[in-house]
């Protein structure tokens, strides 16, 4: 059975603990649960929003709609041999406790992307990244439902169409399909150690650690990413909230006339990547305070709310980083984060 709440504060809902409001909410537990939500004229005639951790979401109003709060649980074993594992995750289930379920299992593939918030269901949406390892490197397949027939569908990882922070979720299917659970293929042995991204190798070195394993380099990333990025149970944010832009390589060499220092990174198509946050930082924005809102003060990609901060606020600091970034470099910053906004 399933319940229907009215006027529902998600402030809990969210990471950037913005205070929005969903006209209706509901807590989805099962796909049954969801089939029979379905069919309530509710469903049927209001707008509605599939929420999972709220890890990667800007409420800039109230929500005059549904609420969809995915809530699915449980991890099983699909398939098994020597070398690999398979496995079935609810996509309620939370990112970082499945990282740390399968470090401890020793299977490896998802080890760096350690401390990623959010929920399971919503990392192949974003295909999340860190350290130079994506989601998409481990995912079979994803299992949804059709959020208008009810009907279940498989897409393996060529039809899921990923990219850089980028997948048929966020774009052509979006508020389509409801993803009920993802599937992924994990090592059991001959791991492949990535610790060749970020700071994974020096962090290792004064672990004093000469051999990397899955579990070392998963501890190597919980301490970068705990070292640069505020916990969001402390103080409100949705991690990285701007894509690394990638620019021609005309583009970057031009830049780096001016800019000696300018990082970067290998990217596709004859382009390089120029990390975000030493752009917003070259541009003077890092660590500002603008009332209950700002950037954070040791990583520049970082948008936080001090507590009581309102989502147009965020949206209206991040338009004049996007502006300020685009006058200085000629670069046109890209938003992660889906923006709400009625």
């Amino acid at each position: 059975m399933i319940t229907i709440e009215e006027d529902k504060n998600l402030k809990a809902f969210n990471t950037f603990g913005i205070a929005a409001t969903a006209r209706y909410f509901c807590c989805i537990s099962s796909v049954e649960q969801l089939v029979e939500l379905q069919q309530q004229d509710i469903y049927q005639t209001e707008r509605h929003l599939i929420l999972g951790g709220g890890s990667n979401v800007l409420f800039c109003s109230d929500f005059n709609g549904l609420v969809v709060y995915c809530n699915l649980k449980g991890i099983s074993t699909v398939r098994e041999n020597d070398e690999t594992i398979t496995l079935a995750v609810a996509a309620g289930e939370v990112w970082h406790h499945l990282v740390l379920h399968c470090v401890k299992n020793n299977w490896g593939g998802i080890e760096n992307l350690s401390l990623i918030p959010g929920t399971t269901g919503a990392a192949p949406i974003q295909n999340i990244g860190a350290y130079g390892v994506e989601v998409k490197d481990v995912i079979d397949s994803v299992t949804c439902i059709d959020l208008v027939s009810g009907e279940q569908h498989v897409f393996n990882n060529e039809q899921c169409k990923f990219g850089y922070r980028e997948s048929v979720f966020k774009h052509e299917w979006k508020e389509k399909y409801f993803i009920s659970s993802v599937t992924l293929t994990l090592t059991k042995k001959n791991h492949r150690i990535n610790t060749q991204y970020g700071a994974i190798g020096d962090t290792l070195q004064q672990m004093n650690v000469l051999v990397p394993t899955i579990q070392s380099v998963s501890e190597a990333v919980m301490q970068i990413r705990s070292s640069k990025l505020p916990d969001p149970s402390v103080i409100g944010n949705a991690g990285s909230f701007f894509k690394n832009p990638s620019i021609a390589i005309a583009h970057y060499n031009t830049l780096q006339k001016n800019y000696p220092t300018i990082p970067n990174y290998p990217s596709v198509n004859q382009e390089v990547k120029v990390p975000a946050g030493w752009l917003i930082e070259q541009c003077g924005w890092k660590g500002k305070r603008f009332g209950e809102v700002g950037v954070h003060a040791r990583q520049a990609l970082v948008l936080v709310n001090y507590g009581n901060g309102k989502g147009e606020e965020i949206f209206s600091l991040a338009s004049k980083i996007i502006e300020s970034v685009k006058e200085k470099f000629n670069i046109t910053l890209t938003p992660e984060v889906n923006i709400i906004a009625q």
